[in-house]
């Protein structure tokens, strides 16, 4: 299955909402295109929403880190939405939770763009235990 990618704006943040797979191929290479795009902008802040990535290999993994570097550069950054299961376990054993801020709301998300505005933290523990429930 390969990658679709939709993009919207909200309150001057952009969101990707991914479909699919991200595999090395035309898939990293169109995400990497939308990324590097962005950089160029004023003020870079990007959400990604993982809601239907459904398997992340290396090299995706890889734009997906890149991504934060670029952004980072830049003045910006990048949050990460609503992961399943397998991809938050991809983060954690990669130790990749430590330099991405996860969020299951989209709300959220934006509000961690804006210091002084609530946000609920994504707690990977709860997430672990839902899981297992489920």
């Amino acid at each position: 299955m390969s990658l679709e990618i939709s993009q919207k704006e909200r309150e001057g943040i952009t969101i990707l909402e991914l479909n699919g797979r991200i595999t090395m191929g035309d898939e990293v290479s169109k995400f990497r295109q939308i990324v590097q795009s962005l950089a160029k902008s004023a003020s870079p802040k990007l959400i990604v929403n993982m809601q239907n990535v459904d398997y992340i290999d290396s090299t995706g993994l890889g734009a997906v880190v890149m991504s934060a570097t670029a952004l980072s550069k830049a003045g910006g950054g990048v949050k990460l939405l609503n992961l399943n299961r397998r991809n938050v376990e991809l983060l954690v054993a990669t130790k990749l939770t430590t330099i991405f801020e996860i969020f299951s709301d989209e709300q959220d998300a934006v509000n961690s763009f804006f210091p002084g505005r609530e946000i609920k933290q994504f707690d990977i523990l709860e997430f672990v235990k839902t899981q297992k429930q489920g």
